[in-house]
Order: C-alpha cells, then structure tokens, then sequence
C-alpha cells in the first residue's frame, strides 16, 4: 500500500491533538513498514524470542496509550517507534537473563550485518547498559544507534529520519561503534 506522507502527518497532527480514531487510522498506513522493520530485524526466530510480529503488536499498544506524544512527523514517529521497539526488545531480553545474575558481561561487536538478528538475550541487555552510556555522551550518537539496531534502519532510511546526509550517517555510525565497542569492553574482565 502506497501512501501519501502528508496523509500520515495529517493523522499524526490529529493524534497528537488527542484524536483517538488518528492512531487507528495511522497504523494500518505504516504498519507494513514496521512489520518489515521488525521481520528484517527479528524475523525467522522461533526458538521462543520475541518476534517481529509480536514487537510491533506491542510497540502499537504502547504507542496507543500515549496520544500527546508530540509527534511532529513520520521520521519523528519512526524514531519513536524505534525507541519503543528497543525499550521492548530489551525488556524482553532482561526477563530471559534475570535467572543469570552474576554473568559476565559478554563483549557485543557492531557490524553492519544481521546484529540483532544473532544477538542474545544477554547482549541485548549489555548493549542497552552501553547505549546508555553513550546517550549521556552524546544523545545523537545514541538515537543513531537506535535506529539502526533496534529498529534497523538502512544508512539512507536513518539519514531521512535525522535529516541528514547518509555520509554523515555513516561517520557517525562508525564513530557509535567505536565508543559502544569501548565501553562494552571497558566492562568486560
């Protein structure tokens, strides 16, 4: 289904303005996005994870509670939707890891291929508690890394969202990497 950008503005307007038939209307619109965004990400997992239909089944519950979010347009929706996504993903992963206490922290390494696909539960966690850190270093860095990892954006979908050049995308990533890299293994023995 194709849509027009202004329609889903328009809709986002409405919820903000505290429509409550805005939302329902919107997520019929950009649901298959995020049905792809969470399949490309968590798709293909049966071993009792979370699943891509599941993570935006809730992300939509969780976004449908809130309806003076202030969201001004899709890219900032899509960075909210990422941020949910996350805040899921990895509330699911410390409810898998909650009978390990006392583990080691493992060493997460950032590639550009399939991460949170092969992530554990436990790297979930440890890369949260680093992301976490890097948001305290600078904010942007850590929304960057939100949306490529967690909601899996491509460098050109997170240029769009931030609003700027995929260049610019790409030195920063490299940059997030290597400060979550250092941090991880900063807590590592």
């Amino acid at each position: 289904m194709v849509t027009d950008e202004s329609t889903i503005t328009e809709l986002l307007a409405a919820w903000r303005e505290g429509d409550p038939d805005a939302m329902h209307q919107l997520m019929p619109l950009v649901y298959s996005q995020l049905r792809a965004i969470a399949h490309r990400e968590f798709g293909g997992r049966r071993d009792g994870t979370l699943q891509s239909t599941a993570i935006v089944h809730e992300a939509y519950l969780k976004l449908a509670r809130h309806s003076r979010l202030g969201v001004e347009d899709r890219h900032h929706f899509f960075a909210l939707a990422a941020k949910v996504m996350r805040q899921l993903v990895v509330d699911h992963a410390r409810k898998r890891v909650a009978g390990k206490r006392g583990g080691k922290r493992p060493v997460v390494a950032l590639d550009d291929v399939d991460l949170p696909a092969a992530a554990r539960a436990a790297d979930v966690v440890a890369l949260d508690h680093a992301l976490d850190q890097l948001a305290e270093l600078d904010q942007s860095l850590s929304r960057l890394v939100e949306l490529r990892f967690f909601a899996g954006l491509s460098v050109e979908e997170t240029a769009d969202v931030l609003g700027c050049s995929p260049r610019t995308v790409k030195r920063d990533w490299r940059k997030a990497r290597a400060l979550i890299h250092a941090a991880l293994t900063a807590e590592a023995p």
